[in-house]
């Protein structure tokens, strides 16, 4: 580390404090680099070192002083990051995408309260929120696809690869026929979510009988997929008040519906100004060329090439809600 001098004398507390900053932000990268340490396949150590008991050829760097500690842990951070990124753009490639994904920021630290938005109110107290909009000025927006019809496998790929983040709000009538297509969503790190058992309309049911939807669609996640999910969305974006008090007397915590929506050829706009916003839910579904003029990989083509263009990234939604 450079000395900074002024008249040729050293300001001690200014380089204490950069020795400070320095060596904690070494120690917080050696703590994330420290998770992608282990030997590789081939039986070489991360820096390329032979294996204990093992002669190696001579390197090129072999009379070099490799760093150590914090330093290596931050090369290894380094290069990590970069094979993670070259990967992305391979799989953008790949799938058809005229730029990769934008990578997004680092979650806040403290989710952010989310609170009904304006006009979609009801009348009573202590309801789980309704909103389309996550409050966060980070430059993000997050994709959630509904119901389970289409269960196309190019997809669960396609978004394994690029690394997009999604949710799913699933409902029982269609995805009964396949539970283990959601399980590999589940396995990659994708949260399942509550569309109700049948997806019906829901103001048009009695308390109980919504209370038998949403309750029941808590239970068959809960022992298919072994968690009782925190979100709900009602079908069709519709719901009244007593929707609400069953939703929250069956566990849910909030209940996001959308400001866009991505189909294959096009995407539809709930705001005047057609336009994203920071932190708007976008919705799509599960849905195929019998449905839609297009593919699921040709739907997320669609709306990545929007959301990308517009600089925006894709945020996992559970990570702010």
């Amino acid at each position: 580390m450079q000395l900074v001098r002024q008249k040729d004398e050293i300001r001690p507390k200014r380089v204490a404090a950069r020795i400070r900053r320095s060596v904690g932000a070494a120690l917080v990268v050696a703590a994330l680099g420290s998770a992608c340490a282990g030997p590789s396949a081939d039986g070489e150590g991360t820096a390329g070192a032979p294996a204990a008991g093992q002669k190696g050829p001579a390197r090129p760097d072999a009379g070099r002083q490799r760093p150590e500690g914090a330093a290596a842990a931050l090369d290894s951070y380094v290069e990590k990051v970069r094979e993670l990124r070259a990967a992305r753009v391979v799989a953008a490639r790949k799938w058809g995408l005229e730029r990769p994904p934008l990578e997004a920021p680092a979650p806040p630290a403290v989710k952010p309260k989310i609170t009904t938005r304006k006009g979609f109110e009801t009348d009573g107290e202590g309801l789980p929120p309704v909103f389309t909009t996550v409050p966060t000025k980070q430059k993000v927006v997050f994709l959630t696809i509904d119901d389970g019809a289409e269960k196309d496998p190019e997809l669960v790929r396609m978004m394994s690869e690029l690394r997009i983040p999604y949710s799913a709000f699933l409902s029982d009538y269609l995805v009964k026929e396949d539970y283990g297509y959601f399980k590999k969503m589940q396995d990659a790190g994708v949260s399942l979510h509550n569309h109700t058992l049948n997806h019906r309309y829901l103001p048009g049911l009695s308390y109980s009988a919504q209370k038998r939807e949403i309750c029941g669609m808590q239970d068959v996640i809960e022992k298919r997929y072994g968690k009782r999910p925190p979100l709900f969305r009602p079908p069709y974006g519709n719901y009244n008040e007593d929707t609400l008090r069953a939703a929250a007397s069956c566990g849910v915590k909030a209940v996001p519906l959308w400001a866009s929506e991505a189909f294959p050829d096009r995407m539809e706009w709930r705001e005047w100004d057609r336009d994203l916003h920071p932190g708007d839910i976008v919705l799509t579904h599960f849905r195929g060329k019998e449905d839609w003029k297009g593919s699921m990989p040709d739907m997320i083509r669609r709306v990545m090439k929007t959301i990308t263009a517009k600089g925006y990234a894709v945020a996992k939604l559970e990570d702010y809600v």
